[in-house]
């Protein structure tokens, strides 16, 4: 599999930042598959030229942009 272009990872960024705001809701899937909610406490950035990272409240270090799914709102809840 080829690896993602610093161009590409720079869209995943964009996209996920223009998406979501510093503080989303989002479930992380860490090494062992288990899943943690969290929030995000920065934005989506490309770390060295070759990963996509967010970093989370809670949590050490960065995540893979990959492992991170935003927790929104179910369609038809009201609020």
């Amino acid at each position: 599999m080829k690896r993602p272009t610093t161009q590409q990872l720079q869209t995943q960024c964009d996209d996920f930042n223009g998406r979501y705001q510093v503080g989303q809701s989002v479930t992380v899937r860490k090494d062992d598959r288990s899943g943690v909610s969290t929030r995000t406490r920065s934005t989506a950035q490309v770390l060295g030229g070759h990963s996509a990272v967010i970093w989370l409240e809670g949590i050490s270090g960065c995540y893979l942009l990959d492992r991170v799914t935003p927790v929104t709102a179910k369609a038809g809840a009201t609020a």
